[in-house]
């Protein structure tokens, strides 16, 4: 599928709702009050990509000085659950969509500011215009890549997502 086929698929309102801080930031925090106050922000998004930041910070901290496992799966969860509920975003009738794997490496300390990123938005998009068109759930694996301020690749997700049309 091609870029401008992609952006498409995803409403104008959608890009608004997400791009708003403060109505962002609402949705953090009376949908997913950890990611409020773990401070995660989307740094960058489009149909293709998104990117998702997570701060070191006292609440993000784990005992070795480093950031939580946890917070890091989060922030690396949302680049793709961004990108997800982009794909199913005012789709009629609705998609429901749910995440039913996860794998993750770890491969540096993770202290500072991490951004991670997917750039699966295609692939989303496809499955949830199968599920669509057949009525059939399709599952599809995405990856998001955490790297710090240097560039460093501190840990590596792969998310399986569900979607089904309801």
């Amino acid at each position: 599928m091609d870029a401008a086929a992609t952006k498409s698929l995803i409403p104008d309102a959608f890009f608004s709702l997400v791009r708003n801080p403060v109505k962002f930031r609402l949705f953090l925090l009376t949908k997913l009050p950890a990611a409020f106050f773990a401070g995660l922000k989307v740094r960058q998004l489009s149909a293709e990509a998104c990117i998702v930041t997570v701060p070191f910070k006292w609440f993000t901290q784990n005992p070795f000085r480093s950031i939580y496992f946890a917070c890091l799966s989060m922030a690396a969860e949302l680049s793709t659950g961004v990108l997800a509920m982009g794909a199913i975003y005012g789709q009629k009738p609705a998609v429901s969509m749910l995440v039913t794997g996860l794998e993750a490496k770890f491969y540096k300390k993770a202290a500072g500011l991490i951004s991670f990123t997917c750039a699966d938005g295609d692939v989303i998009h496809q499955a949830v215009g199968v599920a669509k068109a057949t009525g059939i759930g399709q599952t599809v694996s995405v990856t998001s890549t955490g790297r710090n301020t240097s560039g460093e690749v501190v840990a590596e997700f792969l998310f399986t997502w569900s979607f089904k049309e309801k």
